[in-house]
């Protein structure tokens, strides 16, 4: 099947790696030269435009967007939605909020464009191992797709999930679980190293080995999961994680799963307390950190600990 697929990023660059692989036919565009010589000396054919992108595909037209959620998206859909013709379709695989789904679809509908979003899960692993997809939209758009969908996606890794909106949903909800099990696992990992009173040892010595937990862990145990896998894989390798320094981002997922959480009465303590850990991170010390110290210094003259 003919694709065309715009954002070449670690996501879009490997997925179009494994359609490739799959013996589709890629159109590919990117604002970096460099990304679209590097996949067309793998046997894509390189866009130097939209224009050139469109021009490139035979109708009717499936084009993908793996694009920053907010302006970069909305840019990018504006200028296809006057390029495309009836009968094309668009899916969007970018983290875009649920809500501007809706908004699109509507507006493509009008002029006779389909939309799909594409919830699309997979990191720089997905290229071997397959993307799992969300998706919402028109379900005969999402038929139409079949081809594209059934090689990116590993055995049972593809579920249309409801009308436009339903995709992102599904995928904001995703990451807020996502959020949740990290958080969980960081602070575990946390309590191991820093506990001495039990005098853990790996190895009968007083090393103790954080990726020896995590393997033992991966074998039989009821917190087994991907997430675990590669936590042991990054303790294997940087065992004092001396290469990170623990500033975390947050996509904004979390925070749209919290606000729908809050709006739908939801109780939702994991999330709230992952995103805000997250927020944290990326501060040295808070006012509400200093004020609580001076607080402790004024009624019981506890004086903070020099580092």
């Amino acid at each position: 099947m003919d694709l065309g697929m715009i954002g070449l990023g670690r996501m879009g660059g490997n997925m179009v790696r494994r359609l490739l692989r799959g013996g589709h036919r890629c159109v590919v565009f990117d604002l970096l030269a460099d990304r679209r010589e590097e996949l067309q000396a793998e046997g894509a054919l390189g866009a130097s435009s939209l224009d050139d992108l469109v021009r490139s595909l035979p109708p009717p037209r499936a084009v993908w967007t793996m694009l920053p959620a907010g302006a970069p998206t909305e840019e990018a859909l504006r200028e296809l939605e006057g390029r495309l013709a009836p009968g094309d379709t668009i899916i969007d695989g970018g983290n875009s909020h649920f809500r501007d789904d809706v908004r699109r679809a509507r507006s493509l509908k009008a002029r006779g464009i389909r939309y799909v979003d594409a919830g699309t899960s997979g990191g720089v692993w997905g290229l071997e191992r397959g993307y799992c997809l969300m998706l919402g939209g028109d379900r005969e758009a999402v038929d139409r797709l079949a081809p594209i969908l059934e090689t990116l996606a590993p055995k049972k890794g593809c579920l249309h999930c409801g009308p436009a909106g339903a995709g992102h949903f599904v995928k904001m909800v995703h990451n807020g679980i996502e959020y949740g099990l990290m958080q969980a696992y960081a602070e575990g990992f946390e309590l191991l190293r820093e506990a001495e009173e039990i005098g853990l040892s790996t190895d009968g010595s007083t090393k103790f080995d954080l990726a020896a937990i995590a393997e033992v862990w991966r074998h039989g145990s009821v917190i087994t999961s991907w997430l675990l896998d590669l936590t042991a894989a990054a303790l294997s390798e940087d065992p004092e994680l001396a290469g990170y320094q623990g500033v975390v981002e947050d996509s904004g997922e979390g925070r749209w799963a919290l606000m729908t959480a809050v709006q739908e009465a939801v109780p939702a303590e994991a999330l709230a307390a992952a995103l805000f850990a997250r927020f944290r991170s990326r501060r040295e010390h808070l006012f509400a950190e200093r004020l609580l110290s001076a607080m402790r210094h004024q009624f019981g003259g506890h004086v903070e600990a020099r580092t």
